[in-house]
């Protein structure tokens, strides 16, 4: 065979195969060309998907009838001024996406230039170029994309349905629209409108906060923190969720390097990796951040859809990261997400509705009846079940008996955050009172956190952790690999005061706990301990791992649920968990609090 040079048209399939490979790329591209032509009003149409028509007119700059003939041509751009890769101020740079479109598919432009009396438009279709004639338009530029990969039909059967090409494009405008709060976003699909975004006016974090909370949902906006550092020629600004409010995944990161929407491995691992201490290992947590760099210390040239970067100095970038939401984190480090809208219980279907006429009938009903007998309650107890009152708060209660005078001060100067304990309930949640407010507490939760707080300090203040010699070792049985995983890491466990040796070719034997777990149940813990290490591999540094053997430690010795506590462990507890780093949620993100307004429960009565 000889060597030969493609034809063009082939040469744009080729790339077009490389820039769109379905209609979300068509529209990613086409969208940011209208932010980078300085459009404020964007509309989207599709039709099918996307795969029948893709409409998208802005109020942008428009273009000339020149500039209109050169843009369907490869690698013509007007956004590299200084023709250097290393200086990109646009989304667009390559050249690439409209020549692309066009070999794929029956591409229509009409635009017009701001400031000229009239406005023109060219065709390209299977890369075709028809000449440039007048079009009837008013301003800005409309693109439109008819018969998608109609030159290469084996392209669409790779495409998915409708609705999964719908899906697509919508989360890439939303994601767009998230970074760019100044713009009017609107999505319609067959005619039906499907995303609505109005432009917000401004202080930019205002601007943004309102875009996240149409976006990413009330609750995010209501549950999450600010984040707003720089170090040297890097700041990272955007908003993070408390740690109790988290997903099953990533999908809800949004992720942004100088304002282009990103999926990078560097910055999704440094937010888990922030997380690391506050939240499970299978949840995620929701994130709006952006990256602002020099753009000669990124390089957004190594994927052909852009949604890679390379940094520079990526050991910056990550610390970065995951410094700002750390220092977020500790700033909320006392709140719990407080996703629990009584106000919209107290409206919903779940309570009896109180018609007005019902006392009237109650009233009569009552004037038929026989007093002479006993009322019959309409509650039916259960087979069996005659305990009395006192039996019944023995079994899941504990009654406090305190001077109430003394308890609850007047002022709420006084008064402690998370209030004082009136009761505990089945063992396990404490009920707490402030002056406005019912605090309830997983006890559990509570205490985990407050143990894996102590053993990080002493380690951070390298301090020997306290420790309890057992009177009769323990002896665990493991498998070898298990057993490999605890013997690899016997060094970090006496840092933290867990004294293991090697016992026999498939068992290790423990002769000393740390005190705060002393009640622990050995033989659990190191087997967790072995299956936690079993999943790190090499990701995890040092530090990372002994935060992590603190975490499953903390776990197994805190106060379990089911056991029961006097007044003055819950007071005790409740004090502990005021001055704790974190203490709104546990080690695996869940809440150990919520409190319930008594605005709130006034609403659930009737009583305002």
């Amino acid at each position: 065979m000889t060597i030969r040079v493609l034809p063009d048209n082939l040469i744009n399939q080729i790339a077009a195969g490389e820039v769109i490979e379905r209609p979300l790329s068509v529209v990613k591209e086409l969208v940011e060309n209208a932010i980078d032509a300085g459009a404020d009003k964007i509309e989207i149409s599709l039709l099918d998907g996307g795969k029948t028509l893709i409409v998208v007119q802005d109020n942008g700059f428009g273009m000339t009838k020149e500039e209109l003939k050169l843009c369907v041509c490869r690698h013509a751009t007007s956004k590299l001024e200084d023709d250097d890769l290393f200086d990109v101020k646009h989304f667009g740079f390559r050249g690439e996406a409209l020549p692309s479109i066009g070999a794929v598919s029956r591409l229509n432009i009409q635009s017009r230039k701001k400031g000229e009396q009239e406005g023109f438009q060219i065709e390209v279709a299977g890369g075709r170029k028809s000449d440039v004639f007048p079009a009837a338009i008013s301003k800005g530029t409309r693109i439109e994309v008819r018969d998608l990969f109609y030159t290469t039909p084996a392209r669409l059967k790779f495409l998915k349905s409708d609705v999964s090409e719908l899906g697509g494009c919508v989360d890439m405008i939303e994601k767009i629209a998230v970074a760019n709060p100044n713009v009017s976003f609107s999505l319609s699909h067959n005619n039906k409108q499907k995303l609505a975004y109005n432009a917000h006016q401004g202080e930019l974090f205002d601007a943004r906060l309102k875009r996240i909370g149409e976006v990413m949902g009330k609750d995010f906006k209501q549950n999450s923190l600010l984040v707003n550092v720089s170090r040297e020629y890097v700041s990272i600004s955007g908003y993070v969720s408390l740690p109790t409010l988290n997903k099953a995944n990533s999908l809800s990161q949004y992720l942004f390097v100088n304002n282009r929407p990103v999926r990078d491995k560097l910055l999704l691992g440094a937010i888990k990796g922030a997380y690391q201490d506050v939240l499970a290992s299978n949840r995620y947590p929701m994130c709006a951040l952006f990256v602002d760099v020099l753009p000669q210390y990124v390089d957004v040239n190594v994927h052909p859809q852009k949604a890679e970067v390379r940094f520079l100095d990526s050991a910056l970038v990550r610390s970065l990261v995951v410094g700002a939401i750390r220092q977020a984190l500790s700033m909320g480090d006392k709140q719990t997400a407080d996703t629990l809208d009584l106000s919209a219980f107290a409206k919903s279907d779940a309570l009896p509705n109180f018609e007005p006429h019902s006392f009237g009938v109650l009233k009569e009903q009552a004037l038929e009846m026989n007093f002479s007998r006993p009322i019959k309650s309409a509650y039916r107890a259960p087979a069996g079940f005659d305990r009395t009152l006192p039996d019944l708060q023995q079994a899941y209660s504990v009654k406090v008996d305190v001077d109430e005078g003394r308890n609850m001060p007047e002022n709420a100067e006084e008064m402690p955050p998370l209030g004082f304990a009136k009761a505990q309930f089945h063992n396990t949640y404490i009920i707490s009172q402030t002056l406005d407010s019912i605090i309830i507490v997983d006890q559990h939760a509570a205490h985990e956190r407050i143990v894996m707080e102590k053993l990080k300090s002493d380690l951070t203040l390298e301090k020997k952790v306290a420790s309890q010699m057992l009177l009769i070792p323990e002896v665990v049985d493991l498998s070898v690999y298990e057993k490999a995983c605890i013997t690899e890491n016997i060094s970090n466990f006496e840092k933290l005061g867990l004294i293991v040796d090697e016992f026999g070719p498939q068992a290790v034997i423990v002769r000393e706990v740390p005190a705060l777990i002393a009640k622990a149940d050995i033989q659990e813990l190191v087997k967790d301990l072995a299956a936690e290490i079993g999943e790190w591999g090499s990701a995890f540094s040092l530090q990372e791992k002994l935060h992590r053997i603190c975490a499953t430690m903390a776990c197994h010795g805190s106060v379990r649920a089911g056991r029961r506590l006097n007044i003055d462990e819950m007071n005790r507890l409740l004090r502990d968990m005021e001055k704790t780093e974190h203490s709104g949620q546990c080690n695996h993100g869940r809440p150990t609090y919520i409190e319930l307004k008594l605005s709130d429960i006034e609403k659930l009565f009737a009583r305002r």
